[in-house]
């Protein structure tokens, strides 16, 4: 299992590198501490012997270790090696997305955290049900499920194979490995096991990113250098206040759209608002959005400062010919590796970050997906079950999920094979639907010629598109009291829909005509988190595309507004909806469940006036 891969600079002398035993000491050293922290608080305190325990850490976590947590689910695996790519091959634009974490953090501390608290839920789709009836909590909580399914699995395989391609890193050690110690850190240790390691898996990640930048940064001749060559490139970019939708990156799409892409993730997401119902009280839960907020604009930093570096070696290393035809995501770790020739340990650290990115991740879907499962599918259908049976269940969850976890990886391997058959077959009957004619076979075996896009393409699309009608359905329900559960279904129904035809539509447009590539690169690059990763493979675009109208030119909208658009329909037709079916009156609906907005941004008013923006929901205090 000792790799080897060539090393970048003059492409006519070809150096190997050999992945030594120290870097595998140093990936196995990751897995055996993960695994030591979950059999740790299998044995201690409570030792997992009930639902709260498992599930929400008995709510004694404090503010720190979950900010942490929140931090290294955002920071998945996909992100380490998509935002140095988003950086090498467009500049710094992506970077203005730091300026939608302020209103991303604030908005779900100071009103998805409190409603969320003071029900004292498990599962946030048991909001879904206060607010409206079992049956949109069903709707929601499948939808979740399915969201989650499709995107564990990528996010396992998907690196192990960029690994696997550039160092020869034997890819199903790597997938299974990660795996199992996931499922046993998970199942044994519950949530507060995953959290603990969330915090370890943290600084693993930012030890491995600062190693690169240190190091990238020395042989390019210093961080000055590094700025000046991009510069000279036009890679640094300055703040484009165009307004245009379509536009890929603006500052407009990015700081604004940004806010509704992260509101999908840390305001409704089940893996997040799980960590917050953990916290000691509902003010440590608060605590730890503000906490995150400076660390997630750290890590934006360190990932464009990567790409940055990366661009500014390669301009004075030339590729190889291996190299030009490598994908970005590759190309994230041909330049790992060829910075960190001959430092033994620091290539294992590097891997060490990115498989921390991806156990990060994965646990959190098994245990959130355990939480939904048992708490809105399994108990208010089955009564009277015992809390030590209760607590198995859960547990036996959490196993099944990750067993599918590592199906959905082998599926991932073979969609490989399978989706350009598939295209072939059935684009072209989406001619009279998306309004084009269908691309030729060899516009789709060119689209789809990098193994690791193919597996990507489906899974992340569909994980963007299910996010933003979720945000909608939420939001729906928080803030319009006249909603009912007739418009939240509708609406729900409408918005998925509207983000799968858009979704498709934009991808078979991209089909038909792939856009040329910068320094040989073969694919498009992923921007990496449980959002931002989502839709790029289907947007990006190196050059000025052709002139679009009609409905190509809709499918031309930025990913950047995907969510704000997704979830707007969902309200829109959710409202629409419930006026024409009998709005819900105002002493019907729960007032825990509801924001007042009017009521808080016009409390200089009289009370009476005041009752009145209440739109007949009684006051909390009542």
């Amino acid at each position: 299992m000792d790799g080897t891969f060539p090393r970048g600079g003059n492409s006519s002398v070809i150096a190997e590198m050999k992945f030594g035993v120290t870097d595998y000491v140093i990936f196995v050293l990751l897995l055996v501490l993960s695994a030591g922290i979950g059999l740790f608080y299998a044995l201690s305190g409570g030792k997992q012997r009930t639902v709260q325990e498992f599930l929400l850490a008995n709510r004694s976590m404090t503010f720190l270790p979950v900010a942490f947590s929140l931090l290294a689910t955002f920071q998945s695996a996909v992100a380490i090696l998509g935002v140095p790519a988003e950086i090498y091959r467009f500049g710094t634009e992506y970077w203005f997305l730091g300026c939608s974490y302020f209103l991303g953090l604030i908005i779900p501390a100071h009103v998805f955290i409190p409603i969320f608290y003071r029900l004292r839920l498990t599962s946030a789709y048991e909001y879904l049900e206060l607010r409206f009836n079992k049956v949109v909590r069903i709707c929601g909580t499948v939808t979740f499920i399915f969201q989650m399914v499709i995107y564990m699995g990528v996010v396992l395989y998907a690196p192990a194979l960029a690994l696997n391609a550039v160092t020869h890193f034997d890819l199903w050690v790597g997938v299974l490995a990660v795996g199992f110690v996931c499922i046993l850190y998970t199942t044994l240790g519950g949530l507060k096991a995953v959290i603990w390691t969330d915090v370890f898996q943290t600084f693993v990640m930012f030890a491995g990113q600062m190693a690169v930048i240190v190091v990238g940064t020395i042989k390019v001749g210093g961080m000055g250098r590094v700025w000046q060559v991009a510069a000279d490139h036009g890679k640094i970019s300055g703040i484009d206040l165009n307004p245009d939708p379509y536009e890929r990156h603006t500052f407009w799409s990015l700081a604004f759209g940004g806010v509704f892409m992260m509101l999908s993730l840390f305001g409704v997401n089940q893996a997040q608002v799980q960590r917050y119902l953990s916290s000691r009280t509902e003010r440590q839960a608060m605590l730890s959005c503000y906490v995150v907020f400076p660390c997630q604009q750290i890590v934006l930093c360190l990932g464009c400062l990567t790409g940055l570096v990366m661009f500014a070696y390669y301009q004075e290393h030339p590729l190889t010919e291996e190299q030009k035809k490598a994908s970005s995501d590759q190309m994230v770790l041909y330049f790992v590796m060829d910075v960190l020739n001959g430092m033994p340990g620091l290539p294992g650290l590097f891997v060490a970050c990115l498989f921390s990115g991806s156990l990060s991740t994965i646990s959190s879907a098994f245990s959130s997906l355990a939480a939904v499962t048992m708490e809105d599918l399994i108990r208010p259908y089955v009564t009277n079950i015992p809390e030590r049976r209760a607590t198995l269940y859960s547990k036996l969850l959490a196993l099944g999920y990750g067993l599918i976890c590592l199906g959905m990886a082998y599926v991932s391997s073979m969609m490989g094979s399978v989706l350009q058959a598939r295209l072939l077959f059935i684009l072209p009957a989406f001619k009279t639907l998306w309004g084009f004619s269908a691309p030729t076979s060899s516009v789709i075996s060119h689209t789809t010629e990098g193994h690791l896009d193919k597996i990507t393409l489906a899974a992340f699309s569909i994980f963007g598109m299910v996010g933003g009608p979720l945000l909608g359905l939420f939001c729906l329900g928080m803030f319009f009291p006249c909603a009912n559960s007739v418009g939240a279904v509708a609406g729900l129904v409408s918005g998925l829909a509207m983000a799968f035809w858009v979704g498709i539509g934009s991808f078979i447009t991209n089909v038909q005509a792939p856009p040329p590539l910068p320094n040989g690169s073969s694919i498009s690059s992923l921007n990496g988190n449980f959002t931002t990763a989502v839709m790029t493979t289907l947007l990006t675009s190196a050059t000025t595309p052709e002139r679009r109208t009609g409905l190509k030119k809709f499918y031309s909208l930025s990913y950047m507004w995907y969510s704000a658009h997704n979830s707007t329909t969902v309200i829109v037709v959710g409202l629409l909806v419930s006026l024409l079916t009998g709005p819900m009156h105002g002493d019907a609906v729960n007032p825990r469940t509801i924001f007042p907005v009017l009521p808080r941004l016009f409390s200089c008013l009289p009370p009476k006036y005041r009752d009145k923006l209440r739109c007949g929901v009684r006051d909390v205090a009542e």
